[in-house]
């Protein structure tokens, strides 16, 4: 089932859809002495304080880079940890979330993660799925490129089994194969901590998405944050290619 809302962002500064690649969370520990952990910690309450806000102010989808493919290959230790403090995000969001509709959701290779975690994502994935104030999706175990070459797979496949055919391709059936299928692209694609680099991050969605770097690092970036870049994305004119009426004169 489609999640895509009818109701149109055209002509107001909210985005419907917002994106965030959250960096930064090691330098803030580093910063006050304290073990990365730490960082990640307080980077997944700046996470629950950025999805209350933007339920908040009407934002109807909001992606989340949570932790990527490539982040496998980080300590042990670190990475243990970060799936200890995933399973503590969920459980600790599961009220907000009912309490405020959000719906859940999750891109990514999902397989990869631990089967305990897994099971809990699923049972409230199941229990948030008729929530439609926001959807957050959470990107877990992602990468971009592998989601682009996974669509190419699973297409190939329908147009081998004659479930497709190849002049039916285009962008319209092209994006069902995606992770996230049917929803809208990102409007605005949020990078925190100074870092100017897309990372493998919905490399097929973001083609217009407007992009705001900000020096904030993620632990940091709370209500007031999150609001102020919204309202730049409200000051930017979204061409998509074209020209202003004024520009043909």
């Amino acid at each position: 089932m489609s999640t895509r809302k009818t109701r149109s962002n055209e002509g107001s500064s909210a985005p419907t859809h917002v994106a965030i690649i959250m960096d930064g969370n090691g330098r803030w520990a580093r910063a006050r002495n304290l073990p990365r952990i730490e960082g990640h910690r307080a980077g997944f309450e700046a996470a629950r304080e950025v999805v209350r806000t933007a339920g908040e102010i009407g934002v109807d989808f909001l992606t989340l880079y949570a932790f990527s493919v490539e982040n496998w290959k980080r300590p042990i230790q670190e990475v243990n940890a970060l799936m200890e403090l995933l399973n503590s995000f969920v459980e600790e969001t599961e009220a907000d979330l009912v309490a405020n509709e959000v719906r859940l959701k999750v891109i990514g290779r999902i397989a990869d993660l631990p089967s305990a975690l897994r099971e809990k994502i699923d049972a409230l994935i199941l229990r948030t799925s008729q929530h439609r104030k926001l959807t957050l999706s959470l990107a877990l175990s992602y990468s971009g490129r592998i989601e682009i070459l996974t669509a190419v797979q699973r297409l190939a496949c329908d147009v081998l089994n004659g479930r497709l055919r190849a002049e039916e391709i285009d962008e319209t059936a092209f994006r069902h194969y995606l992770y996230t299928g049917e929803d809208p692209d990102p409007d605005l694609l949020i990078r925190t901590s100074g870092e100017m680099r897309l990372s493998n991050f919905l490399l097929w969605q973001i083609s217009y998405s407007e992009i705001y770097f900000t020096d904030v690092l993620w632990p940091d970036f709370r209500r007031e944050a999150f609001l102020r870049a919204v309202e730049e994305y409200g000051r930017r004119q979204r061409r998509f290619g074209r020209l202003e009426r004024e520009e043909f004169e």
